[in-house]
């Protein structure tokens, strides 16, 4: 097994290091020069939309909002990777590893507003609302329904399944060494059972009640769990002030090659922040956007702008809190301790009572990943079947994989699931490299429209020439108008 797992880890580090992180680079700085560094230039306007309220769904009740549609990807991109991920990105790459996740998240910021623009645009009805994400702009946009399929089968399988069975044995894992830091015996096998029945029956409770409960749910425990993690990291700086100007110096230093500290210096340090830092906010990877399209927006740019500010609040605020608590507990580099380097940090300076509040900070972060995690493979399951039956079982089959991971070992699954997820990333650059025109398109009609000092509103007739928009329908004061002149 081990030989499998080492195999499969090599295939992917070449596969991400040699081909996709420069293949999003390229695209990223290309979409950046096109918009005019959109994801810097509007940023007072991201936190404008932020707040607007949702319109009416079809079924009477309100729409998912921007807001929550913001909290649903935050609950998937914010999960045990900003803990684990960042500090495992540091004890191999060093402190500048840090730096080139901040790069990163700069330049891939405009990706991830091209990609979910076009998931707002390429959007379809259903019931409660709306769905769509790359399957929808690849077959609409693109008119490519097997591109559509294909990456609709690999993000189901990658994040409703591989994900959601890793987040588990996070939370069975977390759970486990708090009840033993407390000198209870732990039960082993017995305890992790009890907390993955408890786990899938909450998580059934959550996803059979559809994207409105999981919205509901996001949007309470995401501000939660993001504020009491950066409280602790607020607490370690102020308790360290005087070390962090040498602190910063030395991310900076580091990340040009400025007294090495790992082994390979300044490559290491870049591979590692780029590598880490698009696990965290998975700009450009195809996730985002499915969570994206749900919200009731009057433009599809607002919701291009919202995604673009959840890639900042990943990294540049949850992952840099990490980033910061460990730094400032004189770390040791050169070997994958990411697991227990937070965890010594967080002891070190606030007393064993830390290490339980991780523990729920973990709880948290890796359950709502779990949510977010479920609902991309519920929006690609709509695109590959209306079947009510199909979802049930999905639902079904999520909440087992739940309980599996909480008993199991998945090093290979995790393993596996990096590729896999490298796969659907690549699958997404190809599809927005030639659509990201109609997202600039779009941005202009935004921004004239502002500058116009109107709220913008976009309709499908602004644009008749592009195809494939299966909502965003005139106005009916506008047809009854056109009706009339002619």
């Amino acid at each position: 097994m081990d030989a499998v797992n080492n195999g499969i880890v090599a295939t992917g580090d070449v596969f991400w290091s040699y081909l996709l992180i420069p293949l999003l680079v390229v695209v990223s700085v290309y979409f950046t020069v096109r918009s005019g560094a959109v994801q810097l230039r509007l940023l007072p306007e991201m936190f404008r939309v932020l707040g607007n309220p949702a319109e009416t769904a079809p079924d009477g009740k309100k729409a998912i909002s921007s807001f929550q549609a913001f909290a649903i990807s935050a609950a998937a991109r914010v999960g045990t990777g900003n803990i684990v991920g960042v500090a495992t990105a540091i004890a191999l790459g060093g402190p500048g590893a840090v730096f080139w996740m901040w790069t990163m998240a700069l330049v891939v910021g405009a990706a991830s507003f091209v990609e979910s623009t076009l998931a707002q645009l390429y959007k379809v009805r259903d019931r409660t609302g709306f769905r769509g994400g790359p399957a929808y702009y690849m077959q609409y946009g693109l008119r490519s329904r097997w591109m559509g399929v294909l990456f609709a089968v690999v993000i189901t399988l990658t994040f409703g399944f591989v994900f959601n069975t890793v987040q588990a044995n996070s939370i069975a894992d977390a759970i486990t060494s708090s009840v033993e830091a407390v000198g209870v015996q732990s039960t082993g096998p017995m305890l992790s059972a009890v907390i993955g029945l408890a786990l899938a029956l909450v998580t059934g409770l959550v996803v059979f009640g559809g994207v409105r409960r999981i919205a509901h749910v996001a949007q309470a425990l995401v501000p939660f769990m993001a504020l009491l993690y950066i409280l602790l990291g607020l607490v370690v700086v102020a308790m360290n002030i005087q070390e962090v100007p040498g602190v910063v110096a030395q991310i900076v230093g580091s990340a040009f090659g400025l007294g090495e500290i790992v082994a390979g210096g300044i490559g290491t340090a870049i591979m590692q922040g780029m590598r880490r830092g698009m696990f965290s906010n998975e700009a450009g990877l195809g996730s985002a956007p499915n969570a994206g399209a749900t919200a009731s927006v009057s433009h599809p740019v607002k919701q291009g702008l919202v995604q673009t500010l959840g890639v900042y609040f990943d990294t540049l605020i949850v992952c840099s809190t990490t980033a910061f608590i460990v730094l400032l507990s004189d770390p040791v580099y050169g070997e994958n301790r990411g697991p227990s380097m937070t965890q010594e940090a967080l002891e070190a300076n606030l007393g064993g009572w830390s290490i339980h509040a991780l523990t729920v900070i973990l709880f948290l972060l890796a359950f709502t990943s779990v949510l977010g995690n479920y609902y991309y493979g519920e929006s690609n399951l709509g695109f590959l079947s209306a079947s009510p039956g199909v979802l049930t079982g999905y639902r079904a089959l999520v909440c087992l994989m739940v309980f599996l991971g909480a008993i199991g070992s998945v090093q290979v699954v995790w393993s596996l699931a990096d590729l896999t997820m490298g796969i659907m990333a690549l699958i997404n650059l190809v599809a927005i490299a030639p659509l990201g025109g109609i997202a600039f398109r779009l941005l202009k009609d935004y921004t004239r429209q502002r500058r116009a000092g109107a709220e913008p509103v976009f309709t499908r007739d602004r644009m008749p020439d592009i195809g494939g928009v299966q909502c965003w329908d005139p106005e009916p004061a506008r047809e009854e108008a056109e009706t009339t002149r002619g």
